[in-house]
Formats: C-alpha cells, sequence, structure tokens
C-alpha cells in the first residue's frame, strides 16, 4: 500500500483503473427523490442517485450547492424533508448515525486532545467491537500501520503534523469496520502539497480496503484526482455524475464547463450542418464536430479547453489580443481579450500583442446552457 501511495503517478492513472466498480456492482448507498429544506431555503432538492460498493464517490461544488447536506443526510445528522436514504436497499432515513454503520472523518479532524494517538483511534471501538477474532491493541496497531503512522499510539495530537492528524481521524472513523467511509472536505484545512500527498494516500487506503468512500469537497483536482466518479452540485442538485474523465472532456452543462478548470464557453447559432456543424459565434464563423441533435437556427454554447485553444493554429482561427500571462510551471497560462470577452490559453511560450489563435473541431464539445 505503501509504495502506491507514495507514487504520484496515480493522479494521472486515476482514469485509467479497471478495477474500478463497474455498472453491475451491488449498490451501497442511494437516495431517491430527497429533498430537505430548512424553513424556506432548500438545501437538497429532489435528488436521486446510486453509490456502488466499493466505489470512491465524490461530492464537488461551490460554497451553498448542497454537497455537505447531502452527506449529512447520508451520516444521519440531517433527516430527508422528504425522499429515502437507503444503504444496501434497507431504508436508513430514520436511523440514527450510530446505528448505520457509517465512519466519519470531519474537516476540523475532532481529535481528542486529552487522548493519546492510540486511545484516539480506540475510540472508534467504544460502541463497537473490532472485526474479526482481534484485540483493540491489535486492532488500533493494525490501523496506525495502514496509515502509516506505526510506533505513534502514545504520542498526543498536538504532536502530530496536520497531515497525520487527518490520518489519525480516518484510522478511528475506520476503526469498527463502517460499511461506509463519509469524509467532509477532510483536507481543506492543509496547505497544498500535503493536500496532494494525503489524497494519494486516502485513495490507496480506499483501494486497499475496498470500503465504500463518499467524498465532499470544493476542489476540483482534487475530485478529479482522487474519485470513481464525481457528482458535481449545483443550487442543491447534481449537475451531472460521471467519472473524471467525462466530467472535465464532456461536460453536460455550461455550469460544470466552467466550474470544473479552466474553460472557455462559446455561444453561436448554428447555420450549417453537414458533417459538421457550423456556427456564428460573434463575428467569427467557426466549425465543430459535434453528435449533438441540432438544427439550422439553434442557439447553442460549446467550449474548449485552455489547453485545447492553439496559437498560431491553422483552423477555427481569430485574433485576439494578451492581456495578461501567469506562469504555472510546466504551463503558463495566457488571457487574451477577444471582442470585449476573455479567453484563456495554456502554453509553454507566451506570446504577446495581437495572436491568432484556433480549434480543432473536435476538440470543441456543446453543453447545455441552464
Amino acid at each position: 500500500m505503501r509504495a502506491l501511495a507514495s507514487d504520484p503517478s496515480i493522479l494521472e492513472r486515476t482514469d485509467e483503473r479497471t478495477d474500478r466498480p463497474g455498472p453491475d456492482a451491488p449498490v451501497a448507498v442511494s437516495l431517491e427523490h430527497v429533498t430537505k429544506r430548512y424553513a424556506e431555503t432548500t438545501a437538497v432538492d429532489d435528488v436521486s442517485l446510486s453509490i456502488r460498493d466499493g466505489e470512491f464517490f465524490t461530492l464537488v461544488g461551490p460554497s451553498g450547492c448542497g454537497k455537505t447536506t447531502t452527506l449529512r443526510l447520508l451520516a444521519g445528522f440531517e433527516h430527508p424533508t422528504e425522499g429515502r436514504v437507503r444503504f444496501g436497499g434497507v431504508d436508513v432515513s430514520a436511523v440514527p448515525p450510530e446505528d448505520r454503520g457509517v465512519g466519519i472523518v470531519f474537516q476540523n479532524y475532532a481529535l481528542f486532545p486529552h487522548m493519546s494517538v492510540g486511545e484516539n483511534v480506540a475510540y472508534g471501538l467504544e460502541f463497537a467491537d473490532p472485526p474479526g477474532d482481534v484485540s483493540d491493541e491489535q486492532r488500533v496497531a493494525d490501523l496506525l500501520e495502514l496509515v502509516d503512522l506505526a510506533g505513534m499510539e502514545d504520542r498526543d495530537p498536538d504532536q502530530l503534523s496536520g497531515g497525520q492528524q487527518q490520518r489519525v481521524a480516518i484510522a478511528r472513523a475506520l476503526a469498527p469496520s463502517p460499511d461506509v467511509l463519509l469524509l467532509d472536505e477532510p483536507m481543506s484545512a492543509l496547505d497544498a502539497q500535503l493536500r496532494e500527498r494525503l489524497r494519494v494516500q486516502v485513495k490507496a487506503i480506499q483501494r486497499e480496503l475496498g470500503i465504500t468512500t463518499i467524498y465532499v469537497t470544493h476542489d476540483q483536482e482534487e475530485a478529479l484526482a482522487i474519485s470513481d466518479r464525481v457528482a458535481v452540485m449545483s443550487e442543491g442538485m447534481p449537475e451531472q455524475i460521471a467519472p473524471p474523465r467525462a466530467i472535465y472532456r464532456q461536460p453536460e452543462t455550461q455550469f460544470v464547463a466552467e466550474f470544473i478548470g479552466d474553460n472557455n464557453v462559446f455561444p453561436g447559432t448554428v447555420t450549417a450542418l453537414d458533417e459538421r456543424a457550423t456556427l456564428e459565434v460573434g463575428p467569427e464563423t467557426m466549425t465543430i464536430t459535434t453528435d449533438a441533435d441540432l438544427a439550422v437556427g439553434d442557439e447553442v454554447a460549446f467550449c474548449v479547453r485552455p489547453e485545447n485553444l492553439q496559437v498560431d493554429a491553422e483552423r477555427n482561427t481569430t485574433t485576439a489580443t494578451v492581456d495578461n500571462a501567469e506562469f504555472l510551471g510546466q504551463t503558463t497560462r495566457v488571457h487574451l481579450e477577444w471582442h470585449g470577452r476573455e479567453l484563456l490559453v495554456r502554453t509553454r511560450e507566451p506570446p504577446s500583442g495581437d495572436v491568432v489563435v484556433g480549434f480543432d473541431p473536435a476538440d470543441a464539445h456543446v453543453v447545455d446552457v441552464r
């Protein structure tokens, strides 16, 4: 496990996995038309989704989109105003958290400062026996080894780094061998490099145990790197549920296209259809390859990722003016001014002045404007 967890290429391999639960895997957790209201506010709005056994499923979205409320409904801290929450097909909508078989990791770790590391992990066994024929002490030792904290049983939590404290919290949640692991923005308080290292470890632990995991984050990169499937939330409901690569490359809506990573979204009018669609986009004429059901005269929007908007391209070309550039290490993000709006390009060598940019018709993707 530790060799895998320390391998940064897992971030690039996330979407290439062949061992992720398939569409025929049993459903471990489901929401059926779940709505949660607080007075006049609807936090979760008629959400239906299914999470497969052993899946790493992530809820991502901006503040106030309903992702944390959805997690609290799954944990049992909140009860639906309407609809049903099911675990393994059993309705648990009114079942208290302690009887749901879930382990929960909070954003602020919630470790007990007066307890040692080992005592904190063992606290997860206060109300449940460890799995198998092992003692509490052995279970604690096994879990600390799993999270790379072996031999730290006697340390106080304040002697640990933020990442180590978060791994103690994960070990405590795993102690009673829950059926489902829930994580609520567990890395938001950590610095960027530590978040990257810890998310690889969390994914490796999840794969080793095969535990159904539901993860909440506002970090789009984190959601793409760690998940089997992602639900992009907006205004209390999922805009799209799909594997990370599909979320990034084939966003279904303009919100998903603009929220997940940088993107250029172009509004246009279809003027001709043959093997490709021809559109009027502002003062320009552009062609795109699409299987969307379009007709001449339709008002549509399509997106082109900054890495696919090329400088000195030969197709779908237009002229824009460099506004500023941000050096990001491997690439530079260039902000262009184009007919009163901004375009983004990622390139190795930043251009200047007026530049010709364009894109391959196959790199455009039509999105639904909601």
